[in-house]
């Protein structure tokens, strides 16, 4: 077992510097098993990519590059990459801490690393985010667990491994922050039927990805989302003061760019490097020269992530707003035609 300070990672793990935190940690676990796999072909494979625009009463407004979260009409990236890997993967929630830190700790003396879901504001390792931050989407891997010091150790996107209390973890782990709070979920999986991807399961995951973004069931999701986005962020002046105006530019700047846990370009440099491996195991060359594509939106996507960032120090952010979103109309035409390319490449198989 591997140490760190006092505390001892369960055997076989290894840590990795990983690009999202919810393939990040799939991978983290994966690779305990013995199964070498790329957080490309897992977000693809879990048909994880889309976009949505959502700006909910109470919370700031949010532009997501991910799709099937696990929310009330999906099943969740890690069943359905785990489903396509031969892996079986299952979510857990409990209202009760005790039972949360119970499962925890006996799955961690089973020799098992723990995937569960957290509040980035509650994990003292994120210093430098500002004190009223929260995002319960957030997803690591409890690595070890120390009775005698009652810490526990956690593996992010870093190689670098975090030792934090069990009541930092129980506090990030029970979060009522909306608007996505994590309610002590967590996710097992079963290796026993681990395997490669076939190639119907890979065009089916990208079929099913391509979909969702053509045909939303409204209109905040999608590349209809994209032009949703467009319009409705100009009119964010209008209920947000200065100060909330500002702090909603830097989390876009977040979502959008690598240092939020995309891979770059709300996860269109991930989804195009999949495509790249989908065309090896599909024996589609034309998927990996649409990937070139994804690549290319990435880099639209990061000029819009700039502009907001920059949007969020502009002593008039209401002012920068225009010039911010002045590309989105034009992404969404890229993206609606790459998308659509996918489905008739797809569609013709």
């Amino acid at each position: 077992m591997d140490s760190h300070g006092s505390i001892e990672s369960v055997a076989g793990f290894r840590s990795l510097e990983t690009l999202h935190c919810v393939t990040g940690s799939m991978r983290h676990i994966y690779e305990t098993h013995g199964y070498a796999v790329s957080e490309d072909l897992l977000l693809g494979l879990g048909a994880g990519v889309g976009f949505v625009y959502w700006h909910q009463k109470g919370a700031p407004p949010f532009y997501g590059g991910r799709a099937n979260a696990g929310g009330p009409r999906d099943e969740g990236l890690e069943v359905t990459a785990g489903r396509r890997t031969g892996v079986a993967a299952a979510y857990r929630t409990t209202s009760s801490a005790r039972k949360a830190e119970q499962s925890l700790v006996t799955m961690l003396e089973a020799g098992k690393p723990v995937l569960v879901y957290v509040d980035m504001g509650f994990l003292p390792y994120f210093a430098d985010l500002p004190d009223d931050y929260h995002f319960g989407g957030h997803v690591v891997v409890v690595a070890g667990y120390d009775a005698a010091s009652n810490r526990a150790l956690i593996a992010d996107r870093e190689s670098a491994l975090h030792p934090i209390s069990m009541e930092d973890l129980e506090r990030a782990r029970g979060s009522t922050f909306k608007p996505f709070p994590p309610r002590r979920r967590w996710c097992e999986f079963d290796f026993s039927g681990a395997r490669a991807p076939t190639a119907t399961e890979t065009r089916t995951a990208i079929a099913e990805a391509a979909t969702g973004m053509l045909e939303p069931p409204i209109s905040n999701f999608g590349v209809a989302g994209i032009r949703t986005a467009a319009k409705r962020t100009l009119a964010w002046p209008k209920t947000l003061d200065a100060e909330s105006l500002a702090l909603a530019c830097l989390n876009l700047w977040i979502f959008i760019d690598a240092t939020g846990g995309t891979g770059g370009g709300i996860f269109r440099y991930m989804y195009g490097r999949f495509l790249r491996e989908a065309a090896e195991i599909t024996g589609e060359p034309q998927l990996a020269v649409i990937g070139e594509d994804f690549a290319a939106m990435g880099d639209d996507w990061q000029v819009v992530a700039h502009r907001f960032k920059a949007a969020s120090t502009d002593p008039d952010p209401a002012a920068a707003l225009p010039d911010v979103v002045a590309p989105l109309p034009a992404i969404a035409d890229r993206e609606e035609a790459a998308w659509t390319q996918l489905l008739r490449l797809i569609g013709s198989d």
